[in-house]
């Protein structure tokens, strides 16, 4: 008998923790209804690797613009394959975000992510899509 109650009540903290896990997982659950949250939950993917669920945050005609010594240009599934195999993958770095623009439906961000030895410019354009905010443009640059 005391067998069948430990068995159980193991059973029961494994499926609580698994739970748990799963509900703290910031990739799995997007909140993408408002601008602020998109944002945040962009930087998280970029520098924190937060990747879980990441199709849902970019807009289905989402580009990625590099600026440097040669200009490059990255599709949606090629950002998205990157940042899958990013995953857990944190940046040391620092980072400030500016909304430089911000209307019901559209808004333009800056975020800047600060490293040791070069300062990385992103600016990210989101779109309201029937309620959800998704990135439609991403423009990088380096300092």
């Amino acid at each position: 008998m005391k067998t069948l109650v430990k068995t159980f009540a193991a059973a029961a903290l494994i499926t609580i923790s698994t739970f748990a896990v799963a509900a703290t997982d910031p990739g799995k659950a997007l909140n993408l209804s408002t601008a602020d949250l998109a944002i945040d939950s962009y930087v998280s993917v970029m520098t924190e690797g937060a990747s879980q669920g990441v199709e849902k945050l970019f807009a289905q005609e989402f580009n990625q613009k590099i600026q440097g010594k040669s200009a490059r240009t990255n599709s949606r599934s090629e950002v998205i394959s990157f940042l899958k195999k990013q995953k857990g993958e944190k940046l040391n770095c620092s980072t400030h975000t500016e909304v430089l623009e911000e209307s019901e439906n559209y808004m333009v961000a800056r975020i800047t992510m600060k490293f040791d030895n070069f300062i990385k410019t992103d600016l990210v354009t989101l779109v309201n899509e029937s309620g959800t905010w998704k990135v439609a443009s991403s423009v990088n640059s380096y300092k």
